[in-house]
């Protein structure tokens, strides 16, 4: 199974963010620097966390460190049609923050510490995470971040848990690649409204278009194009669901300088225009 490196979007406005999203029958090993909790709300399947390979099911709950590779693959069968799970990521930095340095939060600390070689927690309390995770779905706000904490409490209370990879030894050649993705990375999400450019991106690592179109295909999995149209959808979802602008405004702050093309590549990515999308949110 090919390893690829993922930037995950965390608007500005936001410390962290939550999702319930679909499991792929064909899932790649990936990292991004984000921490992640993962929360399997249904489905059975096979989890890969750093040199850990176990199954998992329904109530799998499990919280990662930044840059620590994984994989939730599930399995596809006439009593398992699919597979859903809700994903929060937060900044790899919130321990950093100047917040969670009061004493009170010295314990979230640790329990974050641990996550670098990802940890998986054993309840059969299901119920009342879940409707914590839920929440933080369509949660806004001071409201938003008080659940992160009750999310971290929650775990802080979990008696029985376990250490799932052995210590990630990352060679040079490996940090190297991370680098320099990221590096383009930053520079899609800084370049998104003027415009991202390919020879711009190239030259960001000193390579030629074609050499670069080859490096961040093999290393993403995906084109440089195929993941810039995913940021710009990504974008244009959260201002639908999170903001009152109008829709054309979110086209231009996406990075799409009209209207049609727009509306074509949100529906062909989201399954909805963006009209029917914020309807969802409303």
């Amino acid at each position: 199974m090919e390893f690829v490196i993922e930037k995950i979007y965390v608007p500005n406005n936001h410390s962290f963010i939550s999702r319930e999203l679909p499991l792929s029958r064909n899932a790649r090993i990936h990292s991004h620097k984000n921490f992640e909790l993962n929360f399997i709300t249904s489905g059975e399947g096979r989890r890969i966390v750093g040199d850990n390979i176990s199954q998992f099911e329904k109530g799998d709950l499990v919280l990662l460190g930044p840059e620590l590779p994984h994989c939730w693959e599930f399995v596809d069968n006439d009593e398992n049609e699919k597979a859903t799970c809700i994903v929060t990521h937060f900044s790899e930095n919130i321990v950093d923050s100047n917040f969670f340095k009061i004493p009170e939060l010295e314990k979230v600390v640790d329990l974050l510490k641990k996550a670098t070689r990802g940890v998986r927690f054993k309840t059969d309390n299901n119920d009342t995470i879940y409707h914590e995770l839920q929440a933080l779905t369509v949660k806004e706000g001071l409201e938003y971040f008080i659940g992160l904490l009750k999310v971290f409490n929650y775990l802080l209370l979990v008696e029985e848990w376990e250490v799932l990879s052995k210590p990630v030894n990352r060679s040079s050649v490996f940090s190297k690649n991370v680098e320099k993705i990221n590096k383009i990375y930053e520079y899609v999400f800084q370049s998104i409204q003027d415009g991202v450019k390919l020879e711009e991106a190239a030259s960001v690592l000193n390579m030629a278009p074609s050499s670069f179109c080859r490096f961040f295909k093999k290393k993403t999995g995906q084109t440089f194009m195929e993941y810039v149209k995913n940021v710009r959808v990504g974008i244009a979802a959260k201002l639908l669901a999170e903001t009152d602008k109008q829709i054309t405004q979110i086209c231009f702050e996406s990075g799409y300088n009209n209207l049609a093309n727009f509306n074509h590549y949100f529906k062909a990515s989201m399954g909805k225009t963006p009209s029917e999308y914020r309807k969802n949110f409303r």
